[in-house]
């Protein structure tokens, strides 16, 4: 929910729209202010889309009826590999059209980056964290390295989108900038910030106050990326440019290739794929039927991410005649969208992305008192989107399947399952068995990682020789 940034005023230029969505509470501290705490706020305010505010509140105040996810079926999923049951595609056909949307300047990379290491147990934005495992490079060197490479096989710098949040992105700049852009020319690297949503108290549908100049605000999700987009320039700096698709991914996972071409080959009908090019998808095979990974389905014909929470256990658990997982397509957050279709779900807004609604504890500033409060139960509404939400509005959908090992090592946890210490032993697993596809010995007790160019090699099914041969117990970059 945010507006240009054109749009900022002062305090007094704001009132009279936030006195019309009935919030001039949040103005109760502001001769108390100093200029510059009273310009921060403002800017704070007109990201706000005032207008919105009363709907939104009526709608969401009170949590409504979980909406029933009535008959769900396994959804149709396109692989390579000739997994049995699948939609097969022709992965050499894939890859050639995929080489040529890239080469063509038709495909940019988007990487959702809005995190903190917190609960990493490290300091600082959750892209900047050490998880090579030879080289220690950080998680935005890893693709940075891929990007690069893609651009100099293309011949041309590969636009690369990094969404941000307000809690992260001059940290996020300073880092690029400290590190000379991570070998990518500037102009290929666009950052633009995610927006955020107010707060609010159900009983009364005040927004609240984190301090006497400052909103409670919570980042409005990975679905807010179509928004930022938008608010940002960068969706119509793309169509100038003549980019037709984006190619998006999570910060946290080393494994992911920013620009695959089977996939977006995939995704643009080749290869005997089901025409898509609106909105696409990659899929794992679930561990378990416990693993906390929202899944594929079909509902009334439409493909859908159902979260883990709301698939039913008895769902969750049920097998097919060869003891198959019938709700087996793990959804990795790996996906291509065209630009014209997040246009029209921008367009849409929230008939297309709806807001999600959760009941939080949220610290807050009395407006009458001026004291803080620390509630012990939950006390206000927070709301977010999901960029997954896009699927079942698109006409066409396409679910690809794809090997774990090769491309899913997220980074949430500080050890154990799906931890720092797992991605890099994936890492290193994955550039094993790269060197035994080709050919060559892999030693024991080695720590193996891919170069950028490797990495980017294998994705585009080129020939490549790695650059060091490795020894027992080495660390090595190929």
């Amino acid at each position: 929910m945010t507006t240009s940034q054109a749009a900022v005023g002062t305090l007094e230029d704001i009132a009279p729209a936030i006195r019309a969505a009935r919030q001039g509470h949040l103005l109760a501290f502001a001769d108390m202010l100093t200029p510059e705490e009273k310009s921060a706020f403002a800017r704070e305010l007109a990201a706000i889309d005032w207008q919105m505010i009363p709907s939104v509140i009526k709608r969401y105040r009170e949590a409504g009826a979980a909406e029933a996810l009535g008959e769900l079926e396994p959804p149709v999923v396109c692989c390579v590999d000739g997994t049995p049951g699948d939609h097969h595609i022709d992965g050499n056909e894939a890859t050639t059209a995929g080489l040529e949307m890239i080469k063509a300047g038709k495909v940019a990379a988007l990487t959702v980056a809005g995190g903190q290491g917190t609960r990493l147990g490290f300091d600082g934005p959750k892209g900047t964290l050490p998880i090579g495992p030879s080289s220690g490079r950080t998680l935005f060197e890893v693709f940075a390295n891929q990007i690069r490479a893609a651009g100099n096989w293309a011949g041309r710098p590969i636009p690369w989108l990094i969404m941000t949040s307000p809690q992260n992105h001059e940290q996020t700049l300073a880092f690029f900038e400290d590190r000379g852009w991570l070998g990518l020319d500037r102009e290929q690297l666009r950052f633009f910030q995610q927006g955020v949503m107010p707060s609010f108290c159900p009983e009364t549908g005040r927004l609240l106050l984190a301090g006497k100049g400052r909103l409670a605000t919570n980042p409005d999700g990975h679905g807010g990326v179509v928004r930022a987009l938008t608010t940002s320039g960068e969706l119509d700096r793309l169509e100038r440019e003549g980019v037709e698709h984006l190619s998006y991914f999570q910060v946290d996972n080393p494994l992911v290739p920013p620009l695959d071409p089977v996939f977006l080959g995939a995704h643009a009908g080749a290869g005997g794929a089901p025409s898509s090019r609106q909105f696409s998808s990659k899929m794992v095979a679930k561990a378990a039927a416990s693993e906390k990974v929202g899944v594929f389905a079909r509902r009334d014909g439409k493909t859908q991410v159902v979260e883990y929470s709301d698939m039913p256990e008895t769902l969750s658990n049920a097998t097919d005649g060869n003891g198959k997982l019938r709700f087996e397509a793990g959804s990795v957050a790996i996906h291509a969208a065209s630009v014209a279709f997040l246009r029209s779900i921008d367009e849409a807004g929230e008939a297309a992305l709806p807001f999600h609604r959760a009941f939080k504890k949220v610290p807050h500033m009395d407006p009458i008192k001026g004291a803080l409060i620390e509630p012990s139960e939950p006390n206000a509404v927070k709301l977010e989107r999901f960029v997954f939400d896009a699927i079942p509005v698109a006409e066409r959908s396409l679910v690809l399947r794809v090997a774990r090992e090769r491309e899913f090592a997220p980074t949430k946890n500080p050890t154990g399952v799906d931890s720092v210490e797992s991605a890099r032993l994936m890492q290193s697993h994955r550039a094993a068995a790269w060197l035994r596809e080709r050919g060559h010995n892999v030693p024991a007790g080695c720590t193996l990682e891919l170069s950028g160019e490797a990495a980017w090699a294998d994705a585009a099914d080129l020939d490549y020789t790695p650059t060091a041969n490795p020894k027992p117990g080495q660390a090595v970059v190929l």
